[in-house]
């Protein structure tokens, strides 16, 4: 079940590249950027990124977004993120089937109420969702009709109904309830059947629901703070997920996790810049 046994303070963003057929993350609070056998080493929190072509991606930053040769390590700034907010930095984000890209915000320390999730589009970074303590669980239904993201603290999965060019278009409701229960909602990805897989902060797993919100089924990982899935592999059938080793001490905790599974993910999609 270990993909990578690197331990990461806060294991983030995992990303399987649909033309390099390879797997990355992040360990934000290491700043760095992984893959097997290799990584970057930035000068400040990076968590996620979206692929843009086969030797690019749009990563986000504490202060911004840039492209990032994965050949060269060479840096694009794009366009700013909070650059004038030095309290917040980035966290969890993914791209839309519209080639957009998704990034949320929140204070260093989980200051309440400190964070926002944006959208990035064609040159354009717009405000969605303001107010957001954890920013997570960003991920998208497979007719690109639907946007999902979650304030960790609520425990609530939000649904956010998505026009033809991917903005917002009309009110976000409650996709997902876990009030009352142990499960805080992490990161999240969406299957090609519609399905939504959370990785839970606390529990140590990564819970299935369907697209009506029915719970399938969960997979265990062997540290308790994991925080973040997305499928890849070959067949797109590998589930894998991240985790984070802060606040912990000894066993698995911090290291990528590989689990062989029924279900077949979306391929990542790319972002247009």
């Amino acid at each position: 079940m270990i993909y990578d046994d690197t331990v990461c303070e806060l294991g983030e963003g995992p990303l399987w590249h649909p033309e390099r057929k390879q797997f990355f993350w992040f360990d934000i609070l290491g700043k760095r950027l992984h893959t097997k056998g290799q990584y970057w080493q930035f000068d400040e929190h990076v968590s996620a990124a979206g692929w843009v072509d086969h030797d690019h991606f749009l990563i986000a930053s504490e202060t911004k977004l840039f492209r990032f040769n994965i050949e060269t390590g060479a840096q694009e700034k794009i366009i700013d993120l909070e650059a004038d907010i030095p309290e917040t930095r980035s966290n969890d984000g993914r791209a839309d089937p519209q080639g957009g890209f998704w990034i949320g915000t929140m204070g260093k320390s989980a200051e309440a109420y400190a964070g926002t999730i944006y959208r990035f589009y064609k040159g354009e970074l717009r405000e969605i969702v303001g107010h957001v303590t954890i920013s997570n669980s960003i991920c998208f239904a497979v007719d690109g009709k639907t946007a999902f993201y979650t304030d960790t603290d609520t425990q609530l999965v939000m649904a956010l109904p998505l026009g033809k060019d991917g903005w917002p278009k009309g009110e976000a409701y409650v996709h997902l309830d876990l009030t009352g229960t142990p499960y805080r909602p992490d990161g999240a990805v969406v299957d090609a059947d519609g399905n939504l897989w959370s990785a839970q902060w606390g529990v140590g797993r990564v819970a299935g629901y369907a697209p009506d919100g029915e719970f399938i089924e969960a997979f265990d990982v062997p540290a308790i703070q994991s925080s973040c899935p997305s499928f890849g592999g070959e067949d797109l059938s590998t589930l894998f997920c991240t985790s984070a080793a802060v606040g912990q001490t000894g066993g698995d905790h911090g290291k990528t996790f590989a689990i062989e599974t029924k279900y077949t993910g979306q391929k990542e999609h790319r972002v247009i810049l």
